[in-house]
């Protein structure tokens, strides 16, 4: 099992540095740009300041920018960072709904890709954009502005069948979630269909999952502030992404969160009357939203997250590497992740 952790504005680069001496094998940078500082200069001062963790996106979203600007950003950044450089994309559920627009259509996430991948494996590609499509590739490459030399993987983000099979399809490795990706063999199935439909072999292929960590203190309850305030952000993400779907789909609600959908729905819908639908996306993974406190139950606590004490985490990630899963991240609170990480390097990381 591999750990990462997640940075996302310039306060946390010292993060990063102190994993990598913690025993964490990768770090992550996540696309936002409402919500945190741009991803390529965190990623380019993550590259600089260490070693040996490997560094990547967690998750960029190719719809902010077209695809050869992406494949230039992370080719620039492996000339950093030789050989420890990915690329993780995803479809942009924070994102785009920040900005009051849906995540990429799986049709234009896979285009992206396409040429994204082209393009970094030192390929000419055709490419489309505002109606016009010219064949495009890397020039000037004496110039070494960028590097491709060195293999940068693509780490495709997927919570449903159709993207884990396009991860099976193009990419190195898959990036689902835990519960919203549903559980690893069936991730991976959907990985192998995408596979078979094209012929590849899945050697090598990484399957990394971000879930929510909770380490309980000897005698904690799951009502404690401190375990509201610690994990409450993470799980609302959940719940938020539901709500989302619900609106844009009127998509059925999983059974983890039936207990409080209902409540849920009505609360949203007067809240929301008075505010942008997309204000709720800015607590994530930042703080818990007072308001919202009381939808954290220990129920949903259990379903969205890997809880108890340290040998309790260390048997479900075992568990979980055996069903497959290659690595995990996990984001804690902007105001406790120094602790968090470096709690969970000497008690978890440490006995695996």
């Amino acid at each position: 099992m591999k750990f990462g952790v997640t940075v996302s504005r310039f306060d946390e680069i010292d993060l990063a540095v102190q994993a990598e001496g913690q025993g964490y094998d990768f770090c992550w940078v996540w696309d936002s740009p409402l919500l945190r500082s741009n991803l390529w200069v965190m990623m380019a001062l993550v590259a600089e300041r260490t070693e040996r963790i490997r560094v990547g996106s967690g998750v960029a979203i190719p719809g902010l920018r077209v695809a050869p600007a992406t494949a230039n950003a992370i080719a620039t950044v492996n000339r950093l960072a030789p050989g420890r450089t990915f690329l993780g994309v995803g479809t942009g559920n924070t994102a785009m709904r920040n900005m009051g627009q849906l995540p990429m259509t799986v049709a234009d996430y896979a285009e992206d890709l396409r040429v994204i991948k082209a393009l970094l494996n030192g390929e000419t590609v055709d490419y489309t954009a505002n109606g016009r499509t010219h064949p495009v590739n890397f020039q000037s490459l004496e110039l070494d502005y960028v590097d491709i030399d060195h293999p940068i993987p693509i780490h495709v983000g997927g919570f449903g069948p159709r993207s884990q099979a396009l991860a099976g399809e193009l990419g190195d490795g898959l990036i689902t979630g835990i519960p919203r990706g549903g559980t690893i063999p069936d991730a991976l199935s959907n990985v192998q269909r995408g596979a078979d439909q094209v012929g590849r072999s899945l050697a090598n292929f990484e399957t990394t999952a971000l879930v929510n960590m909770l380490m309980l203190n000897p005698d904690e309850t799951l009502t404690s502030p401190r375990v509201l305030q610690e994990v409450g952000s993470s799980v609302m993400v959940n719940v938020h992404y539901l709500y989302d779907r619900f609106l844009e789909t009127d998509a059925a609600p999983p059974a983890f969160v039936h207990s409080i959908w209902d409540e849920y729905i009505d609360f949203r819908q007067q809240r929301d009357a008075d505010r942008s639908v997309s204000d709720a996306h800015s607590s994530h993974y930042g703080h818990l939203d007072e308001q919202e406190k009381r939808f954290v139950t220990p129920e949903l606590i259990r379903s969205c997250a890997i809880v108890g004490q340290p040998g309790d985490i260390v048997e479900q990630l075992t568990e979980l590497e055996k069903q497959g899963l290659d690595g995990i991240n996990f984001i804690p609170p902007v105001d406790q992740q120094y602790e968090i990480c470096a709690r969970f390097a000497a008690e978890v990381i440490a006995r695996m």
